[in-house]
């Protein structure tokens, strides 16, 4: 044990060693040797011992390793590091009922549905037709293959040719208490940085999409944000998705319990009493299509909601999404539910609704109550915040 402690002590400090931080020299009163009008420094007093020194201690400097220490524990930084206080829901909550395909069609061919799966080969006799669209998903319940061609059958028993897919088992994280600092999610591949600046040494250090870390120090350098993942590693914001816990309800907020989407980053955090209990990573509406910011309440919840419509001249973008899982309604036509169809989150990517994981949006809908909070909002001020903006508009 003795060896253990003596080897972290001597790592630490060949850490703050070469930190680069700098290292400050207080007065008596407090002060900086640069203060003007200060002259006391503690001049003759030793070194104190690396440690952290959250009051400045009287009989010895608390500079160098010391000051480096103190820095990252007030930033919730220790030696070692601390795991976040994380688990996963449960993963059952990824398990659904429902079968999905996505409809094969040749650019400007309409989806056509048949009466046995002969006429579905053949092309004809088609009972209906869907408009030309982008976004086509429908239930099934079996599939055949033929010239390797999937080919299935709906509940009612007409065939369309379609392909079955599967949808992603991301899940996001339940807190067992408050985490100390900020934390997130790496959503592209990187090696991180040793400083703040593209111009900096690499790290020998793969980080993959879905790794979470934790971040201690956050500085604005080169047009983007630098975020501090450990020790002389940094990755800027393209690269990663942060959750910065809130200390206090939104105001309007009178019952204790609220979600928060911020939209810059891409994340959802849920509340009971100011204290988080839940954090993923969300798709929100990109441009024109935005997600409306603001204060609103969740006014109707539905286990499975098919969700069609169009939003260009023309129709010519057409989408139906048929039973879409753990719908929560709260704005409009705006709503948070899950998507099955989308292989990534992190990205603005919808309509206008927020769009979680299957396994998410299950939890999240099991938490929720009609009447509970939603607060949307985005910390860059690039999102339109014009009501007249988001009239009449579609979302999904």
């Amino acid at each position: 044990m003795y060896k253990k402690k003596t080897f972290l002590f001597l790592f630490a400090a060949m850490i703050l060693t070469s930190s680069g931080l700098p290292s400050l020299v207080h007065a008596q009163d407090g002060s900086t040797p640069d203060t003007p009008g200060t002259i006391d420094t503690y001049e003759g007093l030793p070194l104190c011992s690396p440690g952290v020194y959250y009051i400045s201690p009287e009989d010895c400097i608390s500079s160098g390793p010391s000051a480096t220490l103190t820095h990252w524990a007030q930033q919730g930084m220790t030696l070692p590091l601390r795991p976040l206080p994380v688990s996963h829901p449960d993963i059952s909550f990824t398990e659904l009922d429902q079968k999905y395909a996505k409809l094969n069609l040749m650019p400007g061919v309409q989806a056509s549905f048949f009466p046995n799966l002969d006429s579905a080969i053949a092309n004809w006799g088609a009972l209906s037709t869907l408009p030309i669209g982008q976004t086509l998903y429908i239930t099934y319940t079996n599939v055949s293959y033929y010239d390797n061609n999937p080919y299935v059958t709906n509940a009612r028993g007409e065939w369309i040719r379609a392909s079955p897919t599967t949808y992603s088992t991301f899940q996001g994280f339940l807190f067992k208490q408050q985490p100390l600092n900020d934390f997130g999610w790496i959503i592209d591949a990187v090696n991180p940085f040793t400083d703040p600046s593209i111009n900096a040494k690499r790290v020998n250090l793969s980080l993959n999409r879905g790794d979470v870390v934790q971040v201690y120090d956050k500085v604005e350098a080169e047009g983007t944000i630098w975020y501090m993942i450990k020790p002389g590693q940094w990755v800027d914001r393209n690269k990663i998705r942060v959750v910065t816990p809130s200390l206090s309800a939104p105001e309007g907020v009178d019952n204790g319990r609220w979600i928060e989407v911020n939209l810059f980053e891409q994340t959802l955090m849920v509340y009971e009493g100011d204290h988080l209990v839940f954090a993923t990573l969300v798709a929100t509406g990109y441009e024109p299509y935005y997600t409306q910011p603001g204060l609103f309440q969740i006014r109707e919840k539905k286990e499975l909601e098919t969700m069609t419509g169009a939003f260009a001249s023309g129709k010519t973008d057409y989408y139906l999404l048929e039973n879409v899982p753990w719908t929560m309604y709260y704005d409009g036509p705006r709503a948070l539910h899950g998507a099955y169809w989308r292989a990534m989150f992190g990205y603005e990517q919808s309509h206008g609704c927020i769009n979680l994981s299957v396994g998410d949006s299950h939890w999240l809908y099991d938490w929720s109550q009609v009447g509970d909070w939603v607060y949307v909002w985005d910390p860059s001020g690039k999102t339109p915040t014009d009501p007249e903006f988001y009239k009449g508009s579609a979302a999904f």
